[in-house]
């Protein structure tokens, strides 16, 4: 085939493939974009079914919310259904539906992981494009910090300052470490007793790891390629850890079971896994001296392609969520303490069963702590994509597993 027939090929091959994009009902301005903002009504024209995706537990704090406004609005939202994956599984999940020109997700419920992941791949309507529809929330300054991260791509849901903590046994550790310097001598003295989850698909995993370099001294703690001092912690403690969970919910259990002495945590995996016997329920918390907490929340964002009907559904959905009545109910038990996003929502405001549990279980120095110490948000979407990427690579690589 000569040149000019074999360029002519490969344009004719190129454009065909463009022409193949899934259909996509983005923002305005997106590629492959289905509708504009102006096309999504203020109510579907007949009640959809959402699909709905939880990656991040987020289902415990939002549920009650979500099938509250079902129920008080039949013409919006005619049914619901809920799936759960983890956080890594989401982006090809979403991406197949996408190519195949079938988008059956119509609502995702996501930590930073997820978002991240998905602002990456192009894969989230913008809903920036609707927020004069979706409101301003009052967001509490940490959560509004949180906002910004989203880049446009999301609506926080529920927040909290998150860690990092570390839980331990104290039957077998009487003198907690309060340093990452302390820490890394304790699991010397005893290997394969300290644990953490896969940053990737563990809140505690990854706000222990971003925490590190605000302790440590790194230059740019919002810079991962920067952590000399993180990375080099990172792999001479990785020589006194047995493996990696792939969830954080393992490491709760080993604790609970005795097969570890010491594990990060945040204040809502500490609260929740105690209320629910996980843990036993007399297990301490102790932060790191000088603590910065890494702040943490679940976001809901909406795949690209999804019908302009459900956009409206989404719209008036995640608007109710935002309202400090059903904020109330993001305390839940303990999950993600405190667990509202917007200002002036007390737990006094949360359901009956929710204060009690965290009456039982919670912490009062939680509340002293979050008054004391600063507070950062987690990483940018990229910099977090390549701080998993990284950690995945150069410190947990053959070691994260499920047992």
């Amino acid at each position: 085939m000569s040149k000019i027939r074999l360029a002519a090929f490969a344009a004719v091959v190129a454009l065909g493939l463009a022409s193949c994009g899934a259909p996509d009902a983005g923002g305005a301005g997106s590629a492959n974009t289905g509708f504009t903002p102006a096309d999504v009504p203020d109510k579907p024209s007949e009640p959809v079914t959402l699909n709905i995706i939880d990656v991040a537990g987020n289902l415990q704090l939002t549920q009650g919310m979500i099938d509250e406004f079902v129920e008080k609005n039949p013409d919006i939202i005619a049914k619901v259904t809920y799936s759960k994956a983890t956080s890594p599984e989401l982006a090809g999940k979403v991406k197949a539906q996408q190519q195949a020109g079938r988008v059956q997700i119509g609502l995702v419920l996501t930590g930073t992981d997820g978002l991240s992941a998905g602002i990456e791949q192009d894969l989230w309507v913008k809903t920036d494009d609707y927020a004069d529809r979706i409101g301003t929330p009052d967001y509490l300054e940490p959560a509004a910090d949180m906002q910004k991260l989203a880049q446009g791509y999301g609506q926080v849901i529920t927040y909290y300052p998150s860690g990092p903590l570390l839980e331990y046994n104290p039957e077998k550790v009487s003198d907690p470490p309060t340093t990452p310097e302390e820490l890394l001598e304790w699991a010397k003295a005893n290997p394969n007793r300290f644990q953490y989850a896969r940053p990737a698909n563990s809140g505690p995993g990854r706000t222990f790891v971003m925490g590190l370099p605000y302790l440590l001294g790194d230059s740019d703690p919002k810079d991962p390629e920067s952590w000399t001092k993180t990375w080099e912690y990172l792999k001479e403690l990785d020589k006194y850890v047995d493996y990696y969970p792939t969830g954080t919910t393992e490491t709760m259990k080993n604790l609970g079971s005795g097969t570890v002495d010491i594990v990060a945590t945040t204040t809502g995996w500490d609260i929740n896994p105690r209320a629910l016997g996980t843990v036993p329920a007399d297990v301490k918390v102790v932060p790191f001296d000088d603590l910065t907490w890494v702040t943490d929340a679940h976001y809901a964002v909406i795949p690209k392609g999804v019908s302009a009907d459900v956009m409206s559904a989404n719209i008036a959905l995640i608007k109710w969520m935002l309202t400090p009545q059903q904020q109330a109910k993001a305390y839940d038990s303990g999950y993600f303490y405190p667990g509202p996003a917007v200002k002036d929502v007390t737990v006094d405001m949360a359901p009956e069963e929710s204060q009690q549990v965290i009456a039982e279980f919670g912490r009062p120095e939680y509340d002293e702590w979050i008054e004391r110490f600063p507070k950062e948000t987690s990483l940018p979407a990229p910099e977090q994509v390549a701080m998993f990427d990284k950690w995945d690579r150069e410190v947990g690589a053959g070691k994260y597993k499920t047992q």
